[in-house]
């Protein structure tokens, strides 16, 4: 398939006049001033598993993570759908057609990130988007990473994206640096063919490299997931914080830009269930589970770990593996 891959294109798509435009528009998705090797977020001592969904048309929600994001559809059914990749789970839909969508002022979801394996993994897969002429909302350099965001057919946010070198992040006194520079779009794709789309299908080392919530007040997510999950932070700026496993740049982005002041989730409503936080040690999971219920969260025994709800309504389930 021939790729008219274009700046003018790519700037079309993501509704943008200039890459400073685009840049902007990630700034507000990441909450960066305007103007690693990939595998580093798995080898954490906590990482992201998978994320479920809610969703009012699973068929075209389903279909656009499948053409889109390229998840293989491990499952479906009239009730749901489990994709992933390499057999591994990534995301799980369920359907609820007769669900409000989750209005954007309330806590819950404001991206999935899936995280390419390499460089060249996104430029192959951003020539793909371009050829299925796919809206995209912003793209950035974020120092530690390189990103591009749109949103699926219901509104949940998505950030696609691949990690700089960890030698390349710099720290001061426990705070990494980011931006929402400029995303360098012809160097990034001199990576691959621009005049050939060869993304069939994700890469088999896709993962969920982070998660991105809208939450109601930023001490108060801290408290329960810095304080009681046990992630660390690693930047707090602008009505957002970041928090991370191992000296990640962050397993956990969380905002009031939209949502300060918001209550409990209604969850009749789309959006996003719940995500796994997975660890391979025991202890870890034994000291989450003590700090939470004397925190008074309420928990829930699993088979392979727990499930806990956040201040407002939103389950993290932490999980043996």
């Amino acid at each position: 398939m021939t790729v008219d891959l274009t700046r003018r294109t790519l700037l079309q798509l993501a509704g943008a006049t200039s890459l400073a435009m685009a840049a902007a528009a990630a700034a507000r998705a990441e909450g960066m001033p305007q103007g690693g090797g990939p595998t580093y977020a798995s080898r954490t001592p906590m990482r992201v598993g998978m994320v479920t969904l809610r969703v009012k048309n699973l068929d075209k929600v389903a279909d656009y993570y499948r053409d889109v994001i390229g998840l293989t559809v491990m499952e479906r059914s009239a009730t749901g759908a489990t994709l992933g990749t390499a057999g591994i789970t990534l995301l799980v839909l369920e359907a609820r057609p007769e669900a409000a969508i989750e209005p954007r002022n309330a806590a819950g979801l404001y991206h999935t990130a899936f995280l390419m394996p390499s460089r060249k993994d996104l430029a192959r897969w951003l020539v793909h988007a371009a050829s299925h002429r796919v809206p995209l909302s912003g793209f950035a350099d974020h120092l530690v990473s390189e990103s591009v965001y749109l949103d699926d057919p219901e509104g949940n946010g998505i950030e696609v994206y691949a990690d700089r070198d960890p030698s390349q992040w710099q720290w001061s006194e426990g705070s990494v640096k980011m931006a929402s520079d400029e995303l360098n779009i012809p160097d990034l794709l001199s990576l691959t063919n621009t005049r050939v789309a060869d993304y069939a299908k994700a890469p088999d080392g896709l993962r969920v490299g982070h998660m991105h919530l809208r939450v109601g007040g930023l001490a108060e997510a801290e408290r329960f997931y810095h304080g009681a999950v046990g992630l660390d932070p690693t930047r707090r700026r602008g009505g957002a914080a970041f928090l991370s496993s191992g000296r990640y740049h962050h397993h956990l982005g969380m905002n009031v830009w939209q949502s300060q002041g918001a209550g409990q989730r209604d969850d009749q409503t789309t959006g996003l269930a719940w995500f796994s936080l997975v660890m391979a040690k025991q202890d870890i999971l034994a000291a989450q589970e003590e700090r939470l219920r004397k925190g008074g969260a309420q928990v829930t025994a699993l088979a392979n770990g727990l499930e806990a709800v956040d201040p407002w309504g939103t389950r993290v389930r932490l999980i043996r593996v």
